[in-house]
């Protein structure tokens, strides 16, 4: 019989505080109480959670989620327990959680990732697992799951159809990017960008996810050109393997014309800037998540007179079962080094400190590691 256990877990208590987030603290280390996996569910013990700006966004109020909420959705760990009717992983494998659950029944979900999963849309707005369930109390009040994950915790119980295994080689670290980074960004290329050798590729916006695509665009042997505001990401995409890199003004006077635009930024001006960077016949991606009401100005007649596309891509368009073993695969083969995108390890009491990191845009991607559970 499964039991309740005690957990240690970063909670956000209130949207929309000021910055600097090291002196305000809207998120606090606490103890909470985590009921064990009912049918279909899993308990997971973290191994290790990356800082993304999905989880910013809602510490900002930029994506309002009921509170208080145990965030992070970027995560990777070792199965301790399965509750009943669980078939597709075993105790003591590794996982990667994904922020979206598919419930493999929707209309949706018959579209082979091409758009999010309606249940696993309503449970993430919702805070709970995709059967509707919630395992988390703080001081007998109950706790919001986030994206159906939580896992700036030591230990999280999570939907079977949340989680992906991948092989025990795969540190925990990278295996957590997996889950988003990695599948945002290099799933929105390969699988709404449908991007080959042949495809030339900029990337604007050079965040965790951004780096991402870029990385997945170099190992499918594109002509990738990246663009930043800052001069610091630049340097260290053509240090990558970038064909050439420039600022968002820099790659507009110089005329860039990409097959595949990817924008990671979440911003209109962003927005903007990819569009003018679509060659002829080009195709618009993007995956940032701007403010809602946020508002981008574009010339439609381009759309007709050059015969271009605009898909906006949630997840990378991806199905986290079939996707993840390839980048897993990519990477085993020397081909991605996902290694690269890992800026530092922080400890869960540093969380406040490194949502402000995020913030600044000086970091690609920081992970929570937890009980040796980083890359050493």
């Amino acid at each position: 019989m499964s039991i309740s256990r005690t957990i240690r877990g970063a909670v956000l208590n209130a949207m929309g505080a000021e910055a600097p987030y090291a002196e305000s603290r809207p998120i606090t280390i606490d103890e909470l109480e985590l009921a064990g996996p009912g049918p279909g569910e899993l308990l997971v013990r973290i191994e290790a959670a990356g800082l993304c700006h999905s989880d910013l966004s809602v510490v900002n109020g930029s994506r309002p989620r009921p509170l208080p909420m145990l965030l992070g959705h970027e995560a990777a760990g070792i199965v301790e327990e399965v509750g009943p009717g669980v078939e597709s992983v075993r105790v003591g494998q590794r996982v990667v959680m994904t922020f979206l659950p598919r419930c493999g029944e929707c209309a949706a979900c018959r579209t082979e990732g091409r758009l999010p999963c309606s249940a696993g849309s309503a449970s993430n707005g919702a805070g709970t697992l995709l059967t509707g369930t919630r395992h988390l109390t703080r001081g007998g009040e109950p706790v919001a799951h986030h994206l159906g994950v939580s896992g700036f915790a030591t230990y999280s119980v999570v939907d079977e159809r949340s989680v992906v295994p991948v092989g025990d080689d795969v540190p925990p670290t990278l295996a957590a990017l997996l889950g988003c980074a990695v599948l945002t960004g290099g799933g929105a290329l390969l699988n709404a960008g449908r991007i080959t050798a042949e495809t030339s590729v900029a990337v604007v916006g050079l965040g965790g996810v951004g780096m991402a695509g870029l990385l997945t665009a170099i190992a499918t042997g594109c002509r990738v050109v990246a663009v930043d505001a800052q001069e610091s990401k630049l340097t260290t995409a053509r240090e990558w393997g970038a064909s050439e890199a420039w600022t968002p003004e820099e790659a507009v006077e110089r005329g860039v014309e990409a097959d595949v635009v990817l924008e990671a930024v979440g911003h209109p001006r962003a927005f903007e800037t990819a569009f003018r960077l679509l060659g002829l016949g080009g195709t618009l991606v993007t995956i940032g998540l701007p403010a809602p009401g946020a508002t981008a100005t574009i010339e439609p007649l381009q759309l007709t007179s050059r015969a271009q596309m605009i898909v906006g891509s949630y997840l990378g368009s991806a199905v986290p079962k079939r996707d993840i073993p390839v980048f897993e695969g990519l990477w085993r083969e020397g081909r991605l080094p996902l290694e690269r995108l890992v800026s530092r390890e922080i400890g869960l009491e540093e969380i406040n400190e490194g949502m402000d990191a995020l913030a600044s845009g000086q970091v690609i991607r920081q992970v929570v590691t937890f009980d040796g559970g980083g890359l050493g």
